[in-house]
Order: structure tokens, then C-alpha cells, then sequence
């Protein structure tokens, strides 16, 4: 497939997502697509009348894989057991993954010292990426590709090419939850908040995520 083709797909697919209220979050657990949010508008007609695509799974734990990273390393998850990890995928192609930016430099900055660790994945061509990091400063480790990058985004459960997407991991690398769309600070904090009480064995998963809704649905609704 050539390059131009390649970007023509990308944009049908951004075009299919906004339709279908992208910019509104999902909240998902493993195996679950029951509490997201509704869609932030109606799709057009003709997109409501196509089939549904399968449901996602989201898995339990994460998946195993390997990228090679900004400086040409291929790099596995593996290297980073035992961290809690925050894995945010992006494009240079998308604002809303641009914006989440500063945010995630700031994060890293604020909880690494508690031994978080924050891993980029741009679903994106690789010259694209190192010619946008060069004017954004980007502290984190990036790893970079494209099918592999999208395989890898699929097998944590991430479907429909919905980007940014950030999923929240244990340190057992256990997916405690997936924010999809734009991540804000109030929301970063409470989902990390509930990630230290699970590290920490003072809540269970489940409750971590029951928790974490209700939060970003009053986020939500004092945003409104």
C-alpha cells in the first residue's frame, strides 16, 4: 500500500470515529464494554445501518510485545515489570494526542519518582514521529510502528483505531482501566489514585474500577 493510501485509510477512520462521537471517553474493564459513555452525538444514517464490528476484549493482563523505540532500540514491555505503567497511544495526525502531550511530560515528571512509568506507542510512520519530537520535548520512552503498533493497541483490546487511548496497568501489569480520548489531569490523578490503592492492596481491581467511574463521570459533569 502506498503512503498516500495509507494516510487516505487514516482519514476515513478518524472521519468514521468523530461520526461516531470519538471525542467522548470509554471507561472500559477487562472483557467489558457495558459502562462506557454514550456516544456525544447521533452517527449519519448510513454509518448506523453498517453491521457492528465485533465487541473488543479487553484482557486481563497486557499483552507481550515489542517496538522499536525513537532511537531505533526494539524495546519490550517486559522491561518494565514490576512499574505501574500508564501506555498512551497517538499520532502526530491527531490534535487531541498533541494536547495530551504536556500533560504526560508532567506526569511523568510528578509520579515517576513513586516508580511510574509512562510508555508512548505512536501508531504512526516512523519519519513522522521523529520529525514531530524534534519541536516536542517528549521525556518518556516512545516506541514506535505501524501494523505492529496497531496489533499492539488491538491486543490490549483497543478497537475501531480510537486514538489517544491510555491504558492504566498495576505493577502485576494488570489493566485496571482504559481511557479513551483526550486525558485531563483531574482524571490522571483520580485513575492513578486508585492504581496506588490497588498496588498498595487496599482495593481490589473491581472496586478500582467502580471507583474510577463514578470520579470521571463527576469530572464530567462539573466540566458540563
Amino acid at each position: 500500500m502506498s503512503r498516500a493510501a495509507s494516510i487516505a485509510g487514516v482519514a476515513a477512520v478518524i472521519g468514521l470515529a468523530l461520526a461516531a462521537g470519538y471525542l467522548s471517553s470509554r471507561y472500559l474493564g477487562p472483557a467489558s464494554r457495558t459502562d462506557r459513555s454514550p456516544p456525544a452525538a447521533s452517527p449519519p444514517a448510513a454509518a448506523a445501518a453498517a453491521p457492528a464490528a465485533p465487541a473488543a476484549t479487553i484482557p486481563e493482563k497486557r499483552p507481550e510485545f515489542s517496538l522499536v523505540d525513537s532511537n531505533g532500540r526494539r524495546r519490550s514491555i517486559s522491561e518494565w515489570d514490576g512499574h505501574p505503567l500508564m501506555v498512551n497511544f497517538w499520532a502526530t495526525w491527531c490534535p487531541p494526542c498533541r494536547r495530551e502531550i504536556p500533560l504526560l511530560n508532567a506526569l511523568r515528571t510528578e509520579y515517576g519518582a513513586r516508580g511510574y512509568e509512562i510508555i508512548g506507542i505512536a501508531v504512526d510512520f516512523r519519519e513522522d514521529v521523529l520529525a514531530y519530537m524534534q519541536g516536542t520535548p517528549i521525556s518518556y520512552p516512545m516506541l514506535i510502528g505501524e501494523q505492529d503498533a496497531i496489533d499492539v493497541a488491538q491486543a490490549f483490546g483497543i478497537d475501531d483505531l480510537f486514538y489517544p487511548s491510555t491504558v492504566f496497568l498495576d505493577q502485576r501489569g494488570r489493566i485496571v482501566t482504559i481511557k479513551v480520548g483526550e486525558l485531563h489531569a483531574p482524571e490522571a490523578d483520580a485513575i492513578l489514585a486508585a492504581v496506588d490503592e490497588v498496588d498498595a492492596g487496599r482495593l481490589s481491581i473491581d472496586d478500582a474500577r467502580v471507583r474510577i467511574r463514578s470520579q470521571l463521570i463527576a469530572l464530567s459533569r462539573n466540566k458540563g
